[in-house]
């Protein structure tokens, strides 16, 4: 038996007028979910614990298989896992974008125009932080580059009391009341507003505005977490597996799962991503002694976070035709029976442009058991099918012990 979960990472969302209101996952044409959900099963999870932020980390945790009450450190620390940042115990890991800010006279008047710089390429971002690196670092304190917006700070015995909020929960707002607070939080602001300075007039973002871009013109530091301990996914389940995304975060929990992490060129974490490489990527692991494999794809979770709404529809059919797709034709021609589970880890709703806890459709296909299912896979089908894990750790052991 082979199994492939396809995360599609934000997918969920609220009704959109302008979409005939539907959610973008009602909207989309997606003739290959439709299949795979009339003759498998759907239902929802809630893959966000009560009292945790609705974060990519813990959902995806929860839907490979992990408690994230129990084995949640940070999300940092995945990053710097999948980055080969080797931690030592007294390490703290922090999130560290580049963000796209207003000009304001005062730091703390300024607006955060966007998350991810307008998806600054990963080339730019590495010439940013080793100009960030030059005047920034210090003996405790060291920046890493990492893809696109998303890099991290590693602060050696850092101290502890400070509230640090992510910059996509705050687009469109004035930042003062998200700065970071708490009576440690001095080093971190400071770092914040001294990178204007090095960032603002640097030839990188003086390029990109020519280009009609926005500058990556501050950090915005976030996430922070110490060194995490996950059970190994092989001893948990008795599979071989593998991860395909383009996203530090899920490649990290993969390696920390002792799963193994497949490059895929093209690979970008946006809706230009390469869709077809990953399916393919994903297949030639099951063909190579993988027993699992859990194929992210970022996407429609970005389209979400800047609030795209025609693009996370095309995102939607991009997964359903080119990794779903190509999938059940490939593993069809194949002897061996497979099951495919597909959902999203979070809601990333186009209207609120950040995520939320609420539950998430799932459907799972098993070439075996061919089913007769008359739910829909999306929001509302979900809800009608009566199937629902509250505790969303637990939906894997549903998919491999089914």
């Amino acid at each position: 038996m082979k199994y492939v979960v396809i995360l599609a990472d934000g997918m969920a969302d609220y009704k959109v007028e302008e979409l005939g209101s539907k959610t973008p996952l009602q909207y989309a044409k997606t003739p290959n979910f439709d299949y795979l959900a009339a003759k498998g099963e759907v239902g929802l999870v809630s893959t966000i614990p009560q009292g945790m932020p609705p974060g990519s980390d813990t959902a995806n945790l929860a839907v490979m298989g992990y408690n994230p009450e129990l084995y949640y450190t940070g999300r940092s620390p995945f990053e710097a896992a999948s980055m080969g940042i080797d931690l030592k115990d007294t390490d703290v890991t922090f999130r560290c974008n580049v963000v796209t800010l207003s000009e304001a006279e005062s730091y703390k008047d300024r607006i955060m125009l966007d998350h991810s710089a307008d998806e600054i390429t990963t080339e730019e971002a590495a010439v940013l932080i080793e100009a960030l690196k030059k005047e920034l670092e210090t003996d405790a304190m060291k920046l890493y580059p990492g893809i696109s917006y998303r890099h991290l700070l590693v602060w050696d015995k850092a101290p502890s009391d400070y509230k640090l909020i992510p910059p996509h929960d705050i687009i469109g707002r004035r930042i003062e009341e998200y700065l970071p607070t708490g009576k440690d939080s001095g080093v971190i602001l400071e770092m914040m507003e001294k990178s204007v300075a090095i960032l603002e007039n640097h030839p990188i973002n003086q390029d990109r505005i020519k280009r009609g871009l926005k500058p990556a013109n501050s950090i915005w530091i976030w996430g922070e977490g110490k060194k995490p301990l996950l059970t190994k996914f092989p001893e948990k389940y008795g599979l071989k597996g593998a991860v395909i995304s383009a996203v530090d975060l899920i490649k990290g929990i993969g390696k920390c799962a002792d799963l193994q992490v497949i490059e895929v060129e093209g690979a970008t974490g946006n809706i230009h991503t390469n869709y077809t490489g990953k399916a393919k990527a994903a297949l030639e692991a099951l063909s190579n002694g993988n027993d699992f494999v859990y194929i992210h794809i970022e996407a429609p979770d970005e389209c979400g976070h800047r609030n795209e709404r025609d693009n996370k529809v095309k995102s939607i059919e991009l997964i359903d035709e080119k990794i779903a797709g190509y999938l059940i034709q490939e593993l069809g021609k194949q002897s061996e029976d497979y099951r495919i589970m597909v959902l999203p880890d979070h809601p990333t709703p186009l209207s609120l442009r950040t995520h939320t806890s609420d539950p998430v459709p799932f459907l799972i296909y098993d070439s075996r058991m061919i089913k007769e299912n008359p739910y829909n896979f999306d929001e509302d089908g979900a809800a009608k099918s009566g199937l629902f894990f509250q505790e969303g750790y637990k939906l894997m052991d549903y998919f491999i012990g089914e």
